[in-house]
C-alpha cells in the first residue's frame, strides 16, 4: 500500500480497535440458546439485545466522530477501549437480562467511538493512499463480522457464553498497547477555532433513531401508527433544522449534492439487513431446531466467513480492472440465491448443504463490501472521504437494526423451520430490490476513483 512501517503499526493497532464491534455483534449469535436458557426469556427479548447494541451504535458513532474532531481522536478512541473492557469485564456477572443489556449498551457505545477516533488518526497521520487504508479497514471490519458465529461458536462449547465477552481483551490490550507507542499526540486547538457542537441535531438524530426502531420492534404487536407517524416527522424536521445550520450533525447538503452516493448508502442497508438477518437467526434455527452443538453451528457458520475472506481480494482486482457495477451485480444474484436456497432447509437437510446455501451468501458478502465501497469513493473527493465513510458505516448499522426488527418480527412466537422460510421470503425480496438499484448504478461506477487519488 505504500505506507512505512510505523504507519502500518498505527493502522494494525486501529484495526484491532475498530474489529471489535463487528465481532461482538455477531459472536453472540451463537450464544442466544444459552441466554434464552439462563435468564428465561424469549426470543423477542432477545432482538432487543441487538437492537440495543446497533441502537447505540447508530446513535453514538456521528457524536464520537464529533467529538474526536473536538478534543482529539487518541483521546476519544482510548476512551472508547476503556468502556469495551469495562463492559466486557461485567456482562458475565449480569445478575439479570436488563443487566446484561445495560453493559452490551455500554460495550456498544466504546466500540461505537473506535471507528470514528481511528478513521481521524489514520487520516491525519497516512497522507498517501488515504482512502485505500480506510477501505482495508472497513474490509477488516466485515470479515470479523463474518468470523464472529464461528468463534463464537467455538468458545461457547469450551467455555459458555461469558468467554464470547472476555475474549475481547487481547484485542483491546494490543489495540491499547500499540495505540499508546504509535498514534500521535492530540494538537491543543484553540478554543476559537472549535467548530460548536450541534447539540440539538444529536439529540434530533438520537430520538428519530429511536422512535423508528421501536417502530419496527414493535409490529407483532401493532403496529402502532403513531410512531410511525412521529418518526416521519422527526425526519422531516431533522432535514430542515440541518439543512440551515452552518456547522450541523449531518450534513444534509453533501447528501443532497449527492444523489448517486446515496443510493450507495441505501444498497449498503440493504445488504447488511439480509446479510445479518442470516447471520443471527442460523445459529439459533441449527441449534434449536436442527440440535446442532456450538461447535458444529461454528463450521456450518464459517462458511459466511471463509469464503468471504477468499473472495474478498479477487473482487478488489476485478473491481480495479473493471470497476464496480459487474463484481457488485455478481454478488447480488448470489445474495438472491443465497437467500432463496434458504427456502429448501428443513429438519432433514444435511448440514453439507447448508454449508452450501451459506457460502452463497459468503459469496456475495465478498463482492458487496469491497464493490459499494469503491464506488462510494468514486463518487466523492479525497477530502469528503471522511463524511462519506462515517455515513457508509452508519448505514451498516441502520442495515443491522432493520434486520433485528425483521427477526423479531418473525421469530417473536419461537423459532421454526416454517419461520425460517417466512425470514428467506423476506430476505429474497430485500435482495431483488438491491439488483434494482445496482442495474441502475452508471457502468463506470468505480473505475475512475476520485476518492482514491
Amino acid at each position: 500500500m505504500g505506507i512505512t512501517r510505523h504507519q502500518f503499526m498505527l493502522v494494525v493497532a486501529v484495526a484491532f480497535g475498530t474489529l471489535l464491534n463487528p465481532l461482538n455483534t455477531t459472536m453472540i449469535a451463537v450464544a442466544f440458546s444459552r441466554l434464552q436458557e439462563d435468564f428465561q426469556v424469549t426470543y423477542e427479548s432477545i432482538s432487543w439485545l441487538i437492537a440495543s447494541f446497533y441502537l447505540a451504535s447508530a446513535i453514538s458513532q456521528p457524536i464520537f466522530g464529533k467529538l474526536a474532531d473536538r478534543y482529539g481522536p487518541k483521546r476519544i478512541f482510548m476512551i472508547g477501549l476503556v468502556l469495551v473492557a469495562g463492559a466486557s469485564a461485567l456482562s458475565p456477572l449480569s445478575p439479570t437480562f436488563g443487566w446484561l443489556i445495560g453493559f452490551r449498551v455500554v460495550q456498544s457505545l466504546g466500540s461505537a467511538a473506535l471507528f470514528p477516533a481511528g478513521m481521524s488518526i489514520i487520516r491525519s497521520s497516512v497522507t498517501d493512499n488515504q482512502a485505500r487504508v480506510l477501505g482495508v479497514l472497513s474490509i477488516f471490519s466485515s470479515t470479523s463480522a463474518g468470523l464472529g458465529p464461528s468463534l463464537g461458536g467455538v468458545l461457547i462449547h469450551y467455555g459458555d457464553w461469558p468467554l464470547i465477552f472476555l475474549i475481547n481483551f487481547p484485542f483491546i490490550l494490543l489495540s491499547v498497547i500499540l495505540g499508546w507507542r504509535v498514534m500521535p499526540r492530540d494538537r491543543q486547538q484553540d478554543r476559537g477555532q472549535r467548530q460548536p457542537l450541534d447539540i440539538p441535531g444529536m439529540v434530533w438524530f438520537g430520538l428519530l433513531i429511536t422512535v423508528g426502531i421501536v417502530f419496527l420492534l414493535t409490529l407483532q404487536r401493532g403496529p402502532y401508527y403513531f410512531l410511525l407517524a412521529a418518526a416521519v416527522l422527526l425526519i422531516i424536521g431533522f432535514y430542515r433544522y440541518e439543512g440551515g445550520r452552518a456547522h450541523p450533525f449531518i450534513d444534509m447538503r453533501f447528501l443532497k449534492s449527492n444523489p448517486e452516493v446515496c443510493v450507495v448508502y441505501v444498497q449498503f442497508i440493504l445488504v447488511n439487513s439480509v446479510f445479518y438477518s442470516v447471520m443471527f437467526s442460523l445459529p439459533s434455527y441449527l441449534q434449536e431446531v436442527r440440535q446442532f452443538d456450538s461447535q458444529t453451528v461454528g463450521i456450518v457458520m464459517l462458511s459466511v466467513a471463509g469464503l468471504g475472506i477468499v473472495i474478498a481480494p479477487l473482487a478488489g482486482l476485478w473491481i480495479d480492472r473493471a470497476g464496480s457495477r459487474l463484481p457488485l451485480l455478481v454478488g447480488t444474484f448470489s445474495l438472491i440465491g443465497g437467500s432463496a436456497l434458504m427456502l429448501s432447509l428443513s429438519g432433514d437437510t444435511s448440514a453439507l448443504w447448508i454449508f452450501f446455501v451459506l457460502s452463497m451468501v459468503g459469496f456475495s458478502n465478498g463482492f458487496q463490501n469491497i464493490g459499494l465501497q469503491t464506488a462510494l469513493y468514486s463518487l466523492v473527493s479525497k477530502r469528503e472521504t471522511g463524511l462519506a465513510s462515517g455515513l457508509f458505516m452508519t448505514s451498516r448499522f441502520l442495515g443491522t437494526l432493520l434486520s433485528s426488527a425483521l427477526l423479531g418480527l418473525v421469530f417473536s412466537a419461537g423459532m421454526t423451520t416454517e419461520r425460517l422460510h417466512q425470514m428467506a421470503w423476506a430476505c429474497t425480496v430485500i435482495s431483488l430490490c438491491l439488483l434494482l438499484l445496482t442495474l441502475r448504478m452508471p457502468r463506470k461506477a468505480g473505475v475512475q476513483s476520485k476518492g482514491l487519488e
